[in-house]
């Protein structure tokens, strides 16, 4: 007996007990509820928290302190973290051990080549269908095969006291409906991994005519070299009519590889390019002399300029003309205006307004006002909601006699193959999973004397009243045969 407890409780059984321990924890449902939760709520904080941002920005938004513990925690590219990844792998782990620990008892049910019926079983159920014809058992049991056989691919007449039973199935296949939907939730979450670690993301600006290939990362910053070079020929923007606000814009590209042209495509918002499976997105765009020129003009474009004042108590409308640096005073008492510097990329809260004049606005009662007037925008002072509406007469330079470059996002993800594979699987799992069902069906014919007893009973792992339906039909369609009315 001392033998017998030391063999028991040895290194090979411990190692046993070990590894049945980590499968049934991974096995577990809670944990696959655990991980989609912690998912959901990190989902919810990558939202919350911008992505990529400067240092200097998450300092500005949140202090230094929650700044220190966003950068700690990898929550500025939480998408990109190992722990984020690591959650990802651990659910990918858990539903595959969950559908191969639920596939071990499935298995003997789709992939047996002689299914048993429990003919007991099927005698007992209430929702059963049961007749007597005249003649033979033996001479309607070819009749009876044949029409089960229009429905069910597999079939077998088992003999019983008295008579047969005529026991059939189709739709085994069907119970792999939730493990293709498992394993479609495989595939997109390793899509995700794969892109995530092998793909990339970045921007490039590239003036008119010239070349680049390099780009620089989002987030981190870095460099990555492209394995071909993007030529921008040409870049056309429209704006809508009195304003500079852009209508549609688009880039002329040609993809260079060893120094020779290989692509030529037209690129605009929603409509990318695409080459060596790497995607190159219209994303933004700016003067190319942008970078070089400050962003304050040191003069504006004429000495004198023409303004309108429109006043809002009484309707009317002034005109005037004003110089930089000289002061006028607004009809019907409305305060003094001085024009204090011409911007040719006036800013307004991170948006380019084009050229303006800023000038500063000293009401009769009240303290000044800093104002601005864009050319290309003559309602814009209307939204400062003051007594006077102050608009620039003319327009700036026309924005087609300007040099631009083109920005583009570059992105290459490749999972996104398999992302796709399992979006289509999912659909076809689905489908099979709730519209098809695994259907039985037993027809017994009992010899009483000159009558034969027909009982036909049905049963489906999914849409139970469908099966009844089925069986019904089927259980007329044998009388009509048993009394010659059906061929």
């Amino acid at each position: 007996m001392q033998d017998r407890k030391d063999e028991s409780t040895g290194p090979n059984n411990w190692l046993a007990d070990y590894i049945d321990a980590w499968w049934r924890f991974l096995a577990s449902v809670k944990l696959s509820v655990v991980l989609l939760l912690c998912l959901a709520a990190l989902s919810i904080i990558g939202t919350v928290v911008p992505q990529n941002l400067t240092g200097q920005e998450y300092v500005r938004i949140y202090g230094l302190f929650w700044t220190q513990m966003i950068v700690v925690l990898d929550l500025d590219n939480m998408y990109q973290s190992w722990w984020f990844r690591a959650l990802l792998l651990l659910l990918v782990v858990n539903i595959v051990i969950c559908s191969v620990d639920r596939l071990q008892t499935s298995w003997k049910t789709i992939f047996v080549r002689h299914p048993k019926f429990d003919l007991a079983a099927f005698r007992k159920r209430q929702r059963r269908t049961e007749f007597d014809v005249d003649g033979s058992a033996a001479a309607l049991q070819q009749p009876f095969e044949r029409l089960v056989g229009k429905s069910f691919r597999y079939r077998k007449v088992e003999p019983t006291d008295g008579g047969y039973a005529i026991t059939a199935e189709k739709g085994r296949w069907t119970r792999l409906g939730v493990y293709a939907v498992h394993l479609s939730v495989i595939l997109m979450l390793l899509g995700g991994l794969i892109g995530s670690r092998f793909g990339f993301e970045g921007f490039v600006a590239i003036p008119e005519g010239d070349t680049a290939d390099t780009i620089q990362l989002h987030g981190s910053g870095q460099r990555l070299k492209l394995p071909f070079a993007i030529r921008c020929d040409a870049f056309a923007v429209e704006f809508y009519e009195g304003t500079r606000r852009p209508k549609v814009y688009r880039s002329q590209l040609t993809i260079i590889e060893d120094g020779r042209e290989v692509l030529q495509q037209e690129i605009e918002v929603n409509h990318p390019l695409y080459h060596q499976r790497i995607g190159i997105f219209q994303s933004s765009y700016g003067r190319a002399d942008d970078r070089a020129r400050p962003a304050v003009a040191p003069a504006a474009p004429s000495t004198e300029v023409a303004l309108t004042f429109r006043s809002e108590a009484s309707g009317m409308v002034y005109t005037r003309t004003a110089a930089i640096g000289q002061p006028i005073d607004i009809p019907e008492n409305l305060g003094r205006l001085v024009l204090e510097r011409y911007e040719a990329e006036a800013d307004f809260r991170g948006m380019d307004l084009g050229p303006a004049y800023i000038a500063t606005l000293t009401p009769v009662e009240g303290a000044p006002q800093a104002v601005i007037l864009p050319m290309d925008y003559p309602k814009f002072d209307a939204m400062r909601r003051g007594e006077v509406v102050i608009t620039v007469e003319g327009r700036g330079a026309e924005p087609q006699q300007e040099r631009y470059y083109t920005g583009l996002q570059i992105t290459y993800d490749p999972g996104v193959v398999v992302v796709y594979a399992g979006f289509v699987m999912m659909i076809v799992g689905c489908w099979v999973a709730f519209f098809m069902s695994h259907q039985r069906v037993v027809v017994e014919v009992t010899q009483r004397g000159k009558q034969c007893r027909v009982m036909v009973v049905g049963s489906a792992n999914k849409n139970k009243s469908g099966m009844q339906d089925t069986t019904a039909r089927m259980a007329d369609r044998l009388a009509d045969l048993a009394n010659g009315r059906e061929a």
